[in-house]
């Protein structure tokens, strides 16, 4: 059984999100970069490394400017300017509504489900690096280097992909501001302008403060979920990084009281104890209707109150939380308390 997390979700309940700083020193490269009118790097005139978030030095002998990127992460690098090649993850493009309104022409879809990635077609895509996530697989921010980096099957694709180009991994954990840093560093070491990153990191400035400001205005408690057959499942809002952060500009996530790494795990016949005045349900996995099928849920007030929003997994870069933060702001704005 897969069970969503973030935008792209993994299945194993073991595999989640936790803590740690992330560090961009790692990256670095030489020459200038110049960028095309589609966002791409070109003219890259000397070496490129990054020390990613196993301890890896990933290097290449010129700016990479041909990258397959993970769903969540090419998100990011599309708001930057940048323009992948390819991506993967759990949703395809047109499935997922974070890609939404962003320039995708180009962009080559290289599978349509977790783990389902097309070698041959990657492998033609000539790329210079690949990019993916990690994440610790417990509070304390262990990392299990015998598993394989976000959206590969298992070890042996991640073997058969660093075969065709180098794989970076970006762990995703701890503080949200923290992970958003280090993926914009990223970009920009790629090529992303500096004027697209300042203007991306001034509509997040303004949007943080609307935020703080609904938050602070109205006394509400906020659910993030997941449901599917078998139950419903809060996050942990310590265990999600954007979570996190929301949580450090004033919102009230509810945590969830079954105990365990990232997931409150509720069968369908403890799923009435689950209480909040707005839901944040997740795009995959069960939507409105389907829960107003539950008997033990159907009475849930936010639910009747119509207090439930779609949870995208917003992307975490400047652009992406910007625009998020701001519809929070106003669900806030429009909710009224319940609980």
């Amino acid at each position: 059984m897969k069970i969503p997390r973030r935008g792209s979700l993994r299945a194993a309940l073991v595999t989640s999100v936790a803590v740690s700083a992330l560090l961009l020193a790692g990256c670095s490269s030489s020459g200038d970069i110049d960028q095309s009118s589609d966002g791409s790097t070109t003219a890259a005139s000397g070496p490129w490394s990054y020390e990613d978030a196993t301890g890896t030095t990933v290097k290449v002998d010129h700016t990479p400017k041909r990258v397959v990127v993970l769903n969540d992460i090419a998100i990011s690098f599309v708001e930057y300017g940048l323009h992948p090649v390819g991506t993967f993850g759990q949703l395809p493009m047109s499935k997922d509504a974070r890609f939404r309104g962003l320039d995708t022409d180009g962009i080559t879809q290289l599978g349509t489900s977790y783990g389902d990635i097309d070698l041959e077609e990657l492998a033609a895509l000539k790329p210079d690096l690949v990019v993916t996530s990690v994440y610790p697989k417990d509070e304390k921010g262990t990392l299990d280097t015998t598993q394989p980096g976000y959206g590969f099957k298992d070890m042996e694709q991640q073997k058969q992909i660093q075969a065709i180009a180098p794989v970076a991994q970006v762990e995703w954990g701890g503080k949200g501001e923290d992970v958003i840093k280090e993926i914009t560093g990223l970009a920009e070491s790629l090529g992303a302008r500096e004027s697209t990153v300042a203007k991306a990191e001034d509509r997040f400035d303004t949007a943080r403060d609307r935020l703080q400001q609904a938050a602070k205005e109205h006394d509400l408690s906020v659910v993030s979920m997941y449901a599917d057959g078998d139950g419903a499942y809060v996050t942990r809002p310590s265990d999600e990084p954007t979570l996190q952060m929301y949580s450090s500009f004033g919102v009230d996530f509810v945590d969830p009281k079954p105990k365990g790494f990232y997931w409150g795990i509720y069968s369908w016949e403890n799923a009435g104890q689950i209480t909040g005045d707005v839901i944040l349900l997740s795009q995959q996995g069960y939507q409105v209707a389907d829960l107003e099928k539950q008997p033990t849920f159907a009475d849930n007030a936010a639910l009747t109150a119509g207090q439930v929003h779609s949870w995208t997994f917003p992307a975490l870069d400047y652009a992406s939380q910007a625009d998020y933060m701001t519809k929070l702001a106003g669900w806030l704005d429009d909710s009224k308390q319940l609980s």
